[in-house]
């Protein structure tokens, strides 16, 4: 390591509301045979694309996440059932509307299953951008602080590099976002950066 040289740790963080909702729906049946559960699942799948579509999700907001047909055993190797599932992974980006989507996709019938959800940011750009500013001026602070401690000054930037971050996480709503009547609440979340800079002493 060059002795003359600072090297720190940046990190700066910034908080977002999502405005889009990650929705993992689906349907599920148990018929005697294999064929019959094929059959119904994929007629009660069809009804629910055609639900998600007239609810004014696009295609290309649609997505099959699952497809699956077995059989169900009472006592083996005897077969109770043959259960048959398809899902669908679905991309809400008008948050307003979210409840009224999860309550058309349980109307779809004794098929439907909700499997959960997720919010994000559908563009992170900005959040990042205001948080690499903050990182930034953290690790300058940082670097100013450890040369007067030395007792020396602090030279230019000899090298900045972005270390690798989590995803943006899940953080506690805020009391004034609650006052909405929805039952979808989808908080905020914490787009955080870290950036190692290195510092040249000062002549």
């Amino acid at each position: 390591m060059d002795s003359q040289q600072i090297t720190v740790l940046g990190q700066g963080a910034v908080s977002a509301a999502p405005d889009a909702m990650r929705l993992n729906v689906g349907v599920e049946v148990r018929k005697a045979s294999a064929g019959e559960a094929f059959a119904a699942v994929r007629a009660a799948a069809v009804r629910l694309l055609r639900t998600l579509g007239e609810a004014g999700l696009a295609a290309k907001d649609l997505r099959t996440s699952e497809l699956s047909l077995g059989p169900e055993y009472e006592n083996y190797p005897k077969i109770s059932a043959y259960r048959a599932a398809q899902g669908v992974e679905a991309m809400v980006r008008d948050l307003s509307q979210a409840d009224r989507i999860i309550d058309l996709v349980a109307g779809v019938g004794e098929e439907a299953r909700l499997n959960g959800v997720s919010f994000e940011i559908s563009d992170p750009v900005a959040a990042l951008k205001d948080a690499r500013d903050r990182a930034f001026k953290d690790a300058r602070a940082k670097a100013e602080q450890y040369a007067g401690l030395a007792g020396r000054p602090l030279g230019q930037v000899v090298s900045i590099s972005e270390e690798a971050d989590a995803p943006p996480r899940p953080m506690m709503m805020a009391a004034a976002a609650m006052a909405d009547q929805s039952s979808i609440s989808p908080g905020e979340q914490s787009v955080t950066v870290s950036v190692r800079v290195v510092y040249a002493f000062g002549g």
